[in-house]
Order: structure tokens, then sequence, then C-alpha cells
């Protein structure tokens, strides 16, 4: 493989990476020294878990392996908005590719937060407002997403993405954010699920939870197809059962510009993303040498 296929530019948010490949926002990014590791071991960037103000744990955050992925009952980030505002100072010193990840209880308290990012680091945002097991979560809506991507545009120059999960008026909500000041999107948030415990004969992690894995990778292929297909020209961060190589290719024909990938770290981390990133140069350069004949 040659120079220039393993340091293909991948851009989004601002942002000159070598891999399409970014870490989504998790409890995997809620640590600087995994943060600093995935970035060493391949990834484009690495989006922090989501930054709260005020933020209270209220339950034991866990995950629940099934055989298509996991559910998850994390919300946001254990840190104070005082500490990462610290560390991102720190990784803007260091030079790193990250996305901070914000959300607030009101448009006003987001475009607060993304005030007071922009002051300690230039880095790009990503809105995670729509996490759908979220004690504060309210159904998104077109005007719900315009009115927190219009109050952080007024606050800072900073490129963001606005993360949304699949459902109702999901063209609707993206033309909102893309109307509002928003330089691309992340598709998809985690989707609505439940499963059983049978050991205990009781719903897993107590009730409905956040699902993300291979089951939702067709839904969000489609969604980004459609969207592509119906005229958005708005950059997307593909987001959703990122396993293999061929799944980030997948994601690139169906109109992103870039792929996260999350839940499969959980298992041997550092190794799961070179081996996806390997079998994605693999397949480039075989796609290249076809595009010759």
């Amino acid at each position: 493989m040659n120079n220039d296929e393993q340091h293909a530019a991948y851009t989004v948010l601002g942002l000159q990476l070598r891999s399409p490949l970014i870490v989504g926002s998790g409890l995997l990014s809620d640590q600087a020294r995994n943060i600093r590791q995935l970035l060493a071991h391949g990834a484009g960037a690495v989006v922090t878990k989501t930054i709260f103000p005020g933020c209270e744990k209220t339950h034991a955050e866990r995950i629940y392996c099934i055989d298509t992925g996991m559910l998850n009952n994390t919300t946001y980030s254990k840190r104070s908005v005082a500490d990462w505002l610290t560390l991102l100072a720190q990784f803007k010193r260091e030079d790193l590719a990250i996305i901070a990840s914000i959300h607030a209880a009101t448009p006003e308290g987001l475009g607060e937060l993304a005030a007071q990012v922009a002051e300690v680091s230039d880095c790009p945002l990503e809105l995670g407002i729509s996490c759908l097991h979220a004690d504060d979560f309210t159904e998104d809506t077109p005007e719900r997403v315009d009115a927190y991507a219009r109050a952080v545009k007024q606050r800072t120059d900073s490129p963001f993405a606005v993360k949304l999960s699949l459902g109702q008026h999901l063209y609707e909500r993206a033309q909102a954010a893309q109307h509002s000041g928003a330089s691309a999107l992340t598709l998809s948030d985690t989707v609505s699920g439940l499963a059983f415990d049978h050991d205990r004969q009781d719903v897993a992690l107590g009730g409905v939870c956040g699902y993300s894995g291979a089951g939702i990778k067709p839904l969000v292929l489609a969604a980004i197809y459609e969207l592509r297909r119906r005229g958005l020209d708005l950059p997307i961060m593909g987001c959703g059962g990122v396993g293999q190589g061929r799944d980030v290719h997948e994601y690139l024909l169906a109109g992103a510009q870039t792929v996260q990938v999350y839940s499969a770290l959980h298992q041997d981390m550092f190794g799961t993303l070179k081996r996806i990133t390997d079998q994605y140069l693999e397949l480039r350069q075989v796609s290249a040498k076809r595009a010759m004949v």
C-alpha cells in the first residue's frame, strides 16, 4: 500500500483527518488516557463523552451485551465542566483531533457552554441533544433542533455537528440543523431497545435503554441514502453498527463523509480500532485498483 493510500485526507468540521474513522462519544471517551491512546492507535478524531452542566449521576452506568450489539443506560460525562475545560485546553496544546460533545438543559445553556469551550479550545463541537434515554430527553422536532443549533451559532464561530436519532421528520430536522448553522450531522444516536436477563427473569438494565450495534446499521445507511436522495448536502458522520472495514466503506458509499465507531470498541478497544482501520484501507486499495481497470 503506497503512502498516498495510507494518508488520504478526510475533512469534517474543519478537521483534516488521516482516517475517516472517528471514535464516537461514550464511556470510553470519558477518560483522557483513552482519548490519547485511541488517537495514537489510528483514530482520525475522538468525540468526548457528552459534557453537561450540573450533571448528577442518579444511577450506575452500565452496558448489557446482546448478540447484535449492546444496550446502555449511560448519559452524560461524570466530569464537571471545569474539568473538561482544563482537559480541552491541554488537548489543544497537544494539537489533538478532538470533537467536544456538549449538551445542556436549554438552548441558552448550550450556547453558554459552547462559548466556554471556545474560550479554551478551537475544537469543533457535536451537539448531543438526542440521547433517547436521558432524564431530560424531549422528543426531537425541527423546532427543537433549530433552537439548540441557533443558540450555539449565536455564541461561537466554532463549527459544530448536530447529533440526531432516527425517527420521524428526520429530513426536516436535518434541514433545521443546516439552516441554523450546523456544519455537519452525526447520524444516528442510539435507538430505544430492550432486553431480558434470563438469569434474573427481569428486564436488563431496569428498562428501555439505548441500543447500538449491527442491528441499526441498515437503518442508518437507508436514512443517509434517503437524505442524499432528497438533496441534503450537509456533511454527515455516519454512526451505528461499525465493526468491520466494510462497514466504513458502506457508510461512505451511502453518502457519509466520515464514520464513527463506538460499541465494537468495548471488546479489545485498540486492537479492534486497528483491525477496522486496516480492513478499510485494504478495501480502499482494492476499490482504487478496480477503478483503474
